[in-house]
């Protein structure tokens, strides 16, 4: 080995001292060098000079820096100088040289490698299930006072408390739960159980355990810088020979409890139907007395409305009396005035129709004179105008009669004059024309 390195390290000499080749150039052998033999042999025997394939001291140092500043580097990663907690969780560190803890919660601290050492505990709540203990036929059942085997499903939840010494000191084992809290629990389980029986553990002591438990296991555990949450014992399991005992035991506890219930319950009927029977008694007393009573007070009512009611009849019978002598003045009174108002209306009414005697007589003389008028102003007009005769003729028969076809009269009569039979029709005709001339002067004198 220390061949090799001398070797190397005369290499290392040599190449600082020999020129490099130029580009393109043939190595140059030792037997080349200036003072040395110039023999054909030594140039064909003589070996390549390695100098040149091995790195400068220049790239040596370098290389000694770069594997100095990586193994640097792998420390740093290794063990860094700042560690971060996360929340929740307890860092203790502890300078190594001084021996000075120091503690923090959140956040990062330098920690420098081989001048401290840091440790992490969790704050948050942790629980404790023991499994050897839930089962009676377990690896590590519970005794009870009897020395039975019995099972218990127990969960401690527990957490450290970052105030105690014991925390603050750095004194905590790395495993709290196994270390600590393991420990505690057996101990003191396994003894507080085996003072009291497995009917106590089972049905009426629970509660006491439960709380001798949690009180004296804060304790010890409050001593070594962990508060305990909450304790909480869960089911109990029983031996199998116990169980059936006891399901038999109390089978005929709840048969004799049953009896004993249907003992009372028969008794308190029996008293229930005494009472019965007394208090009907007692009922049809009170009411044959209540009847007896209400009888009396109902002959002395009666008693005493006689003494208002024969009175009160005989007023009755003077008001209806004096009630039939008004109605019979009022019935007088009401046909008097039915009599008068009769004869009032015969006056009224007589005097009305002679009111209207009068008007119509009037009416009628004036419409004998209004009609005299008339035809005396119509005889004239038609005196004076026959044709108006043949007009009126033709108005009366205008929605009768649609088409006339006649020859004209030669003498010049009206038209319809051959139609009516001559003369004769042409009088009748005229006279007809003059009774509805009258007939239309009478309306009109009436209308107005």
């Amino acid at each position: 080995m220390k061949t090799t390195w001398n070797r190397i390290v005369q290499t290392l000499k040599g190449r600082s001292s020999t020129p490099l080749p130029e580009a393109g150039a043939e190595p140059v052998l030792d037997a080349d060098l200036p003072g040395s033999m110039p023999t054909a042999d030594a140039a064909l025997a003589a070996p390549l000079n390695w100098a040149y394939l091995l790195p400068t001291a220049r790239t040596a140092r370098w290389l000694a820096v770069g594997t100095v500043v990586a193994a640097a580097g792998l420390m740093v990663y290794r063990n860094p100088p700042v560690q971060h907690l996360a929340q929740g969780d307890l860092g203790v560190r502890l300078n190594q040289f001084t021996g000075a803890v120091s503690l923090w919660r959140d956040g990062s601290v330098w920690v420098v490698p081989g001048l401290h050492t840091v440790r992490v505990f969790s704050l948050r709540d942790q629980s404790y299930r023991p499994e050897a203990m839930r089962q009676a036929t377990g690896s590590a059942p519970l005794q009870s006072v009897e020395g039975l085997s019995l099972g218990l499903d127990l969960s401690v939840r527990y957490a450290l408390d970052p105030n105690s010494p014991a925390v603050k000191a750095g004194n905590l084992p790395d495993n709290v739960g196994a270390d600590i809290v393991e420990p505690a629990v057996q101990g003191l389980v396994y003894k507080v159980f085996a003072r009291y029986t497995v009917r106590e553990i089972f049905s009426s002591k629970r509660a006491e355990i439960a709380q001798i438990i949690e009180t004296e296991l804060r304790a010890r555990l409050a001593a070594d810088g962990v508060t305990l949450r909450s304790l909480q014992i869960g089911k109990v399991d029983l031996p199998a020979e116990y169980r059936r005992g006891m399901d038999s035991l109390l089978a005929e506890e709840l048969a004799s409890e049953k009896m004993r219930y249907t003992l009372e319950l028969k008794d308190k009927r029996v008293r229930e139907t005494e009472l019965d029977a007394n208090a009907d008694k007692v009922r049809r007393e009170v009411a044959a007395e209540a009847a007896a009573r209400e009888q009396v007070i109902a002959a002395k009512a009666q008693e005493e409305a006689m003494k208002h009611v024969l009175p009160f009849k005989q007023r009755q019978i003077e008001q209806r009396q004096l009630e039939a002598e008004a109605e019979r003045v009022a019935r007088v009174k009401a046909a008097e005035g039915n009599a008068q108002a009769r004869r009032i209306e015969a006056n009224g009414e007589a005097d009305a129709r002679q009111k209207l005697a009068e008007a119509e007589a009037y009416r009628m003389d004036r419409v004998g004179k209004v009609n005299a008028e008339q035809m005396a102003r119509e005889g004239a007009l038609v005196t004076k105008h026959p044709l108006l005769i043949q007009k009126t003729l033709a108005d009366k028969l205008s929605d009768k009669i649609q088409v006339i076809i006649a020859p004209p009269p030669t003498n010049g009569d009206f038209i319809g004059a051959a139609l009516l039979g001559g003369n004769r029709n042409a009088q009748a005709g005229a006279t007809q024309a003059a009774a509805v001339a009258d007939d239309a002067t009478t309306s009109q004198a009436v209308e107005q």
